[in-house]
């Protein structure tokens, strides 16, 4: 919980929208939209997480926008 929360908590802070989940694979997916600078800045912590979390890498595609509000955990 605390790699999502904190990247809720990141993301709502820069203003940026979207959604975080584990997968059965035991990785987090997540989507994101905004604005370029805010979305680097929620993508540079995606690849460090949080203290204490491993991250092996981040996998990146871009696709149109949704239009989604708000950063939910599902």
């Amino acid at each position: 919980m605390f790699f999502r929360d904190t990247l809720r908590r990141l993301a709502e802070q820069h203003q940026v929208a979207g959604w975080a989940r584990n997968t059965p694979e035991g990785t987090v997916e997540t989507v994101l939209e905004g604005e370029r600078d805010a979305l680097d800045r929620v993508v540079d912590f995606a690849r460090r997480g949080p203290e204490g979390a491993l991250v092996e890498r981040v996998e990146m595609t871009e696709e149109p926008p949704e239009g989604l509000r708000g950063f939910s955990i599902r």
